[in-house]
């Protein structure tokens, strides 16, 4: 992330992450992405769509499609579990519900803390990292999340619709 990414970051979203875990993991979600968590809810599938694609909710009378990011980051399935919920984002006045394994919280993170993606080489796909957060015994993946949502499988559908 460059500086001025970093300064955007910080100006848009304070510093403060909306924490989840995938796994082991611990991801952020800049603040100002996120709407809101819900629990699990009825998930109606649609057809023909990529297997991270869950399906679509209905929140609230919108509709609101729904990825699982552990299947989006290649990740094993897991069972839905009792701490399993939906992140509600907003990418562009668009409404995504991404399926992650536990909330954790909300953190401010400090400038100091806070350091670009590394490069992880020519092989590996990080295009949907945009930092990373060290706290005390932890590290924070910080996503990139319109780029972890998007998907040219996904705005096909989109236009078809």
């Amino acid at each position: 992330m460059s500086d001025k990414s970093k300064d955007k970051f910080f100006l848009e979203s304070r510093g403060k992450l909306l924490t989840v875990k995938l796994g082991e993991q611990e991801y952020g979600v800049p603040i100002h992405e996120a709407r809101e968590v819900v629990g699990m809810l009825n998930i109606d599938p649609v057809p023909r769509t990529p297997v991270f694609m869950k399906g679509v909710i209905n929140l609230r009378g919108k509709i609101v499609p729904v990825i699982d990011l552990r299947l989006k980051f290649g990740l094993e399935e897991k069972t839905i579990g009792k701490e399993t919920c939906i992140i509600v984002v907003d990418i562009q006045g668009k409404m995504t519900g991404i399926i992650v394994d536990q909330l954790i919280g909300v953190v401010t993170v400090d400038r100091e803390n806070y350091e670009d993606a590394p490069r992880l080489g020519n092989n590996i796909n990080a295009e949907f990292i945009t930092g990373m957060v060290k706290l005390e015994k932890r590290v924070i993946i910080v996503l990139e999340i319109e780029s972890a949502l998007e998907n040219k499988e996904l705005i096909e559908i989109e236009r078809n619709q």
